[in-house]
């Protein structure tokens, strides 16, 4: 298990397979590089890199839950690639993954070869935040996995002909079992994070979408996302007409990236990228 230090002191986990072009993965807000285990064996000939946010998996938490903000995960990126000797690196970016790519866009470009957004872009439905909010910081009620697996396949409605075994597989990966009981994979004060940047005026994310001018872009959306409106994707696609643009059918937030649609799309963008 490979780690490498901040520079404000926290041992952050990050894992690195395989040779090529190298592709970093970032997770959503609450998510872990598990959630990338799906789309691994379909990204083949590039070294795929990913990486714990701080306070999410087995990276350290952070004292100052206030470091929890896209900034500091954005430095933290910066400060892999240093320490792994990478000038530049494409990014794979689930939600808010995607999300540090635009910012990293904004701010560091130079070390940006392409970008893949995993059901993101710059205007975040109230829905979906709605139901995110609704489970963030929480641990869950269901008191083993099998239980975690049935609550998941009820709660996340969007989600069509998706197995019950693939949920089980989702719990596993989204809560740990400590002393009879399960817990999330992350830093509940995350959510004090999260809730104290709501209290701000939203800002303007489209001028981030903009900074990715010049990269090979991709943007996945599940056809029944509550945060990537098909509104939202139109005028990604009407601002960007050289987008890789998939919509997952029977998927909300987020697919799972191993669909046919999906691995078409990321194959189609990784060769865009040499």
């Amino acid at each position: 298990m490979a780690h490498f230090n901040s520079s404000d002191g926290l041992s952050l986990h990050y894992t690195d397979q395989g040779d090529g072009l190298p592709v970093l993965c970032l997770a959503g807000l609450t998510r872990t590089t598990a959630d990338f285990d799906y789309v691994t064996p379909f990204l083949e000939n590039v070294r795929l890199i990913k990486m714990d946010y701080r306070g999410r998996g087995a990276s350290d938490w952070d004292a100052n839950w206030q470091n929890y903000a896209l900034p500091i995960e954005c430095r933290d990126v910066l400060e892999l690639l240093d320490h792994l000797a990478l000038e530049k690196v494409a990014i794979l970016g689930t939600s808010r993954g995607g999300l540090n790519a635009m910012g990293l866009a904004a701010g560091a470009k130079e070390r940006l070869i392409g970008v893949a957004l995993n059901d993101i872009g710059p205007v975040l439905e109230p829905k979906g935040l709605a139901f995110i909010s609704g489970y963030l910081g929480r641990n869950p009620g269901a008191k083993n996995y099998a239980d975690a697996a049935q609550a998941m396949q009820q709660s996340y409605s969007g989600f069509q002909d998706v197995p019950l075994s693939r949920w089980m597989e989702e719990a596993h990966k989204h809560f740990r079992q400590i002393d009879g009981r399960l817990e999330i994979t992350y830093d509940p004060h995350l959510r004090d994070a999260i809730e104290a940047l709501g209290a701000q005026a939203a800002p303007d994310l489209w001028p981030y979408f903009e900074a990715l001018e010049g990269l090979p872009i991709a943007c996945i959306r599940g056809e029944n996302s509550d945060l990537l409106s098909h509104e939202t994707l139109k005028e990604m696609e009407r601002r960007r007409p050289d987008m890789i643009s998939v919509t997952v059918p029977g998927r909300g937030h987020i697919p799972f990236l191993d669909e046919p649609e999906a691995v078409a799309a990321l194959q189609t963008w990784v060769n865009a990228l040499s």
